[in-house]
Formats: structure tokens, sequence, C-alpha cells
């Protein structure tokens, strides 16, 4: 039987309603992502947050060949790089935020191949010591990078010869958003390799120091035409 690669996609807990049961918590993450996973050869499995793994992630991180920090509706806490909470900035979970950064940080000392999706690069940023800006819209001006209930196509440029730009295929990626914060300062040890074309907002960061460690404020498993999420999967090499 040909290996399938294990990708772990952490997921979000909110209320949900649905057959007979009304605003119950649940676990969960968009089927597009186990989509995408699966089209690229992959087996998608669900990391829901909990206080055991988030003081020790080894034993989860043991069961993947790759990571995906997950987008979501809820903003990380910004006591955790150290800023006051904005009216805009929306609901947090502590416990969520505890356990993704705990992954990330353990993935980056293994090496393990991962991409942080929306939320996902503000988790990575922000376990290397970076900062967000808590309300995107107040700093460039418009709010062209989400609209309510759907995504909004728009172009980033890539650093050339970044690993953003190896895992596209691309220096000009037309991607799909839907967010209100970015990255402030860019974490110890991180570059910025991507930037929104409208306002030359920061759109990616990366790990050069690893195989693969990048996060990216668009919706890669959005977009059938993507390619990250296969690189995900078999990280490109330098030139490659």
């Amino acid at each position: 039987m040909t290996h399938r690669p294990t990708v772990g996609i952490t997921a979000a807990v909110e209320r949900v309603s649905y057959g007979p049961w009304k605003d119950v918590p649940a676990a969960l993450a968009p089927m597009s992502y186990a989509r995408s996973i699966l089209r690229a050869g992959g087996r998608p499995i669900l990391l829901v947050p909990n206080p055991e793994d988030a003081e020790d992630p080894n034993s989860v991180l043991d069961l993947l060949d790759a990571l995906i920090i997950s987008g979501g509706a809820g903003d990380l806490d910004p006591a955790l790089y150290g800023h006051e909470r904005y009216p805009e900035t929306g609901p947090v979970n502590p416990e969520r935020d505890a356990y993704e950064l705990a992954l990330v940080a353990e993935a980056a000392e293994r090496n393990l191949p991962t991409l942080g999706v929306c939320r996902g690069i503000e988790v990575i940023n922000v376990a290397y010591g970076g900062t967000l800006e808590q309300h995107l819209p107040d700093i460039v001006g418009h709010e062209r990078h989400r609209t309510r209930g759907t995504f909004v196509d728009h172009d980033v440029r890539i650093e050339e010869s970044s690993l953003a730009a190896r895992a596209t295929g691309s220096n000009l990626e037309a991607v799909k958003s839907c967010h209100h914060q970015g990255i402030r300062d860019v974490g110890d040890d991180l570059l910025a390799t991507g930037w929104a074309t409208m306002d030359d907002s920061v759109e990616a960061v990366e790990d050069p120091n690893l195989s693969f460690m990048l996060g990216v404020l668009w919706h890669p498993e959005e977009d059938e035409k993507s390619r990250l999420i296969s690189s995900l999967l078999d990280p490109p090499r330098d030139g490659r």
C-alpha cells in the first residue's frame, strides 16, 4: 500500500446547531482542508485542543507527517504578545491558543513541515515572538481583505527564491482571503516573504532555517489550483 502522509489539522471550537441540537460546542474545521489534503495524497486528521497536549505536544506530533494550523473566527489573545485588547478584537479561546502555540514550537524543534493558514500565520508569528495588528483596516485604510460570508480575491507579491515562492510556484499569487488582523512585528528567526499588492501588508512569513515552516494570511484550501498544500506534503528544495 502506498504511504499516505498523515496531516493534522487543528480544530476550531465553536457553538453550532445541527439536526435537533441547538447551540452545542463542537470541534471543527471546514471540509475544504480535508479535501485539499486528500487531493494531495495525504490523510487528514482533526486535532482537538486539550491541555494535556498543550503541556507536552510530542505524543500528538509523533502521529503526523505534516501539520496545518487552521484559520477560524476567533482571534489570539493580545496578552500573548504583550498588547492591550482593541475593541475590534474578536472572541478568544485560551485553550486553543495554548494548544496551537505549543504545537508550532515543538514542530519547529523537530522540523516537522508546518503550514499556518490565516489565523495560523498569526499563531506562527506569535510563537516566534512576533506581534499582530489587531484590526488591519485601521492601518491600511480599507476593508478589502474581508467581506463577511465570502472570500476576497486579490494578489500577493512573493519574494523570489523564498519557500513561499517555491511552494506556490509563483512570484505573484492570486489568493482568497478573509481576515481583519495581520502581522505587525515579524517574529524572531522569521522572514516576511509575501505582501498584498493592494497595500503591502504582510501576507506570508517563513523560517528559512527549516524545511517547511510557512504561514500565509490567505486560504489555499479554498482554491483547487493552489499548490501550497501539495508542497506541504512534499516540501520543495532550493532551486526546485
